[in-house]
């Protein structure tokens, strides 16, 4: 099977391949979702097979606004209403309690709550009106893979494996949403994103952001809690200070291979690169180099191969949070050291 491409005025065409139980890769403003009916257990179970995505791992469920969780969530509560008229549409998903019934295993992981956004793409809006249905979203990528921001990403890891791609061209944040569990008693951040926490509390006052992963046996709740992601082919080892540079620099320059940089304009121009060196700007600042992370591991997965990648680390605060959290799992938390 080959993959189709559709342009966003052919909408009608990829939300018939949705009512159809199959599978198309839809754009919003943080990385390529792939979609499938959420009503629709089989084509939801073909997600799985698609991305090769542990079953344990829940799917978010991307909607045109609250009146659609009002259909399968349990009463919202005064919170959040509030933050659905803050953030939505936007990079918040909010986890809520079930009603008894309302969507099969495949799409929670066995459990009784569900994460729903509500993306702020209109072409991908507009195709969730076309289809009629809620669609579940995990990135569009293969699992464990950087997550997608062109429709080339996608069409790299699952062409043949799903029926299109809805192209509306690059991302615009390109790190995926904040997951906030609204069903514990106190507001939890499961995920960073683009969302911060001081932009949380201050709409609805205190949240606890310490719980990011579970344990072997524990189902999480949302993604990217349990499993390996963002990993390119390359091991990523991350610089944390720009005093690391020059002996990371050393060491790049001893290797037989190539190696990738990826950092700040201003930190490139303060380094000299061994000739065996290939780099990628990360932009003028944090929120380019959020928006530019993933399409950085992907040039050097696709484009431009090499053996290894020095990233340039940040603060762990701020949007920094999600950047850093999406850094460190596709290191798998290896950071420089001149040992």
């Amino acid at each position: 099977m080959e993959t189709k491409i559709f342009k966003p005025n052919q909408i009608s065409e990829a939300a018939a391949a949705i009512k159809a139980g199959q599978l198309v890769a839809f754009p919003t403003e943080t990385v390529y979702g792939l979609g499938a009916d959420a009503t629709n257990e089989a084509a939801v179970k073909q997600v799985y097979l698609a991305k090769g995505r542990p079953s344990d791992n829940p799917l978010i469920v991307h909607v045109t606004g609250q009146a659609t969780v009002e259909q399968y969530a349990e009463p919202l509560s005064e919170k959040a209403k509030a933050l659905i008229k803050a953030f939505w549409p936007g990079s918040l998903t909010l986890i809520f309690k079930l009603q008894p019934g309302a969507f099969s295993p495949a799409v929670t992981g066995g459990l009784h709550t569900a994460a729903f956004r509500n993306p702020d793409n209109q072409v991908t809006l507009d195709l969730i009106k076309e289809a009629g249905v809620p669609l579940v979203g995990p990135s569009a990528n293969t699992s464990g893979k950087p997550s997608p921001t062109l429709a080339k990403h996608v069409y790299h890891d699952l062409n043949g494996k799903i029926a299109g791609i809805l192209d509306d061209g690059p991302t615009e944040v390109g790190v995926e949403s904040t997951v906030l569990d609204m069903s514990t008693d106190v507001p939890t951040i499961l995920r960073p994103g683009a969302v911060t926490e001081e932009e949380l509390e201050a709409v609805i006052g205190t949240v606890r952001s310490t719980h990011h992963k579970v344990g072997a046996t524990e189902v999480p709740k949302a993604p990217g809690m349990k499993y390996k992601h963002y990993a390119p082919n390359a091991q990523v080892y991350i610089v944390d200070h720009v005093t690391d540079w020059t002996a990371a620099l050393e060491w790049a320059g001893q290797q037989d291979d190539a190696i990738g940089v990826m950092a700040l304009d201003h930190t490139l121009s303060g380094l000299t690169l061994p000739k065996n060196a290939e780099f990628f700007s990360l932009g003028r600042d944090l929120p380019s180099a959020s928006h530019r992370l993933f399409a950085g591991l992907r040039h050097f997965d696709l484009e431009s191969p090499v053996k290894g990648i020095l990233a340039q680390g940040f603060s762990d605060e701020g949007l920094g949070a999600a950047y850093m959290n999406r850094l460190n799992k596709s290191a798998g938390q290896v950071h420089f050291t001149k040992a």
